[in-house]
């Protein structure tokens, strides 16, 4: 939309040179690309300030669904009614001409950033049992507030990865040179000598081989179930000192834990080889030189192996097991054990 409006002010400019209009008109276009003028936006209409505007209500909404899952980010839009009747909506996932900066948002468990992006943490305990809120205001209009309270939802796509890292590509060989061109003879019928043979190219290099996949570590993961009016798991998984912890609901959640061999870094490129230099003219006409050869292309690098992956479930948890989805390629397969296993919170 800014640069509909530049394109329109520049049409204003007159082609003469050192135009007193022309120079304003540019001069105001290139000041609208560089900084996106806040002022300049809302007297073009594209934005509005709250503190100029009647406002009768406000209301929020959270247009990706009403729930949001640990670690996972949704977008906040706030409606503003005008008492007639006019309707607009924040900027961002609104598409509005609201400014963010002209509401006060107020978070609790979740966070919201300056463009009304709200997110919560990726631990579960920060979210268990609680319901998120936000509340907003309008600084101008202190009368006039919004509340929106947050569920948090837990039937999603988790996933956890300690899969080894992947190995480094090989470096591309270098391209051969170019052959010279062969000098010049006669053609003349009278006085005809011949043109000298073109050298040849040179050979490319061989690409380096690519380094080998990272192993992944050996993890553990240790599954208890959560009662109450909806059971949901929990689930904790550790590996290399670092533990992660999960709550899913078996009712269309579920949690996926990679221990993969990291893949092996792509061959180099081989370089190519060098053409060979044209023969003179002349009479004969002198040799092309020939072509170097290309060089090979790296290997690639062998993948890394897999880490077992060790699972120990409570007996509460086995009718819900479909809902975990191991994978440990190029290693081991996993061990399940099933034992007594303590809330993990």
């Amino acid at each position: 939309m800014l640069t509909r409006h530049i394109s329109r002010i520049a049409t204003c400019c007159t082609p003469r040179l050192l135009s007193t209009r022309s120079i304003a008109c540019l001069s105001l276009a290139f000041v609208l690309a560089l900084n996106g003028c806040t002022a300049m936006k809302v007297k073009l209409g594209m934005k509005v300030y709250l503190a100029q505007t009647p406002v009768s209500s406000i209301e929020a909404s959270l247009p990706q669904g009403p729930g949001i899952a640990p670690g996972q980010k949704s977008p906040l839009v706030v409606t503003v009614t005008q008492p007639n009747g006019k309707v607009l909506r924040t900027e961002g996932k609104g598409a509005g001409k609201v400014m963010w900066k002209d509401l006060n948002v107020t978070a609790t468990v979740v966070t919201v950033n300056q463009k009304g992006v709200i997110s919560l943490s990726k631990d579960p305990r920060v979210s268990d049992g609680k319901i998120g809120h936000v509340a907003i205001t309008v600084p101008i209009h202190p009368d006039i507030h919004a509340d929106l309270d947050i569920p948090f939802r837990y039937d999603v796509a988790f996933v956890c990865n300690f899969s080894g890292s992947p190995g480094s590509s090989g470096t591309s060989g270098a391209d051969g040179m170019n052959g010279t061109s062969g000098s010049n003879g006669s053609t003349d019928p009278n006085n005809p000598s011949p043109g000298g043979d073109g050298t040849n190219g040179t050979n490319g290099s061989d690409g380096g081989d690519g380094g080998p996949g990272g192993n992944a570590p050996a993890v553990q993961v240790r599954m208890t179930l959560q009662s109450g009016s909806h059971p949901l798991l929990q689930a904790s998984v550790s590996a290399a000192g670092h533990t992660r912890l999960y709550l899913v609901d078996p009712q269309g959640g579920t949690l996926t834990v990679k221990a993969d061999g990291g893949a092996g870094g792509s061959g180099g490129r081989g370089g190519r080889g060098g053409s060979g230099g044209s023969g003179g003219m002349g009479t004969p006409s002198g040799n092309s030189g020939s072509n170097g050869s290309d060089g090979r292309s790296g290997f690639d690098g062998p993948a890394g192996k897999g880490g077992i992956i060790t699972v120990t479930y409570d007996p509460q948890v086995k009718p819900s097991l479909a809902i975990l989805h191991l994978s440990s390629r190029n290693g081991p397969s996993p061990v399940f054990q099933e034992a007594q296993v303590a809330p993990l919170w």
